[in-house]
């Protein structure tokens, strides 16, 4: 019985841990397509951790991704995307210059 519930819970570690790693590539496809439309280079992508609620005041839970880009080459501005689930839900760019056509 004690070798079933350790595969279980392994295998629900598991599971997390391929989730996890799932919306993490589609939070990456999410910011590059997002900094394309934009002309924008994007430089870094980062986790920045599990948050309860939203920056509305309203609880759900939701994991918050932070990314670096630069409008014209020389600056760097950090932006955030807000991913419920497997979904790009809100995406936060600060006031940026906008790069030369």
């Amino acid at each position: 019985m004690d070798n079933l519930l350790a595969i279980l819970l392994f295998s629900f570690i598991g599971y997390g841990f391929w989730q996890q790693h799932r919306q993490s590539e589609l939070a990456n496809l999410a910011i590059k397509h997002r900094c394309k439309q934009l002309n924008l280079q994007l430089l870094n992508v980062s986790r920045g951790g599990y948050k309860l609620h939203l920056p509305d005041g309203k609880k759900s839970f939701h994991t918050l991704y932070l990314f670096e880009f630069s409008a014209i080459g020389d600056d760097c501005y950090q932006g955030k995307l807000i991913m419920k689930g497997f979904r790009a839900a809100h995406f936060t760019l600060p006031p940026h210059r906008m790069p030369d056509e």
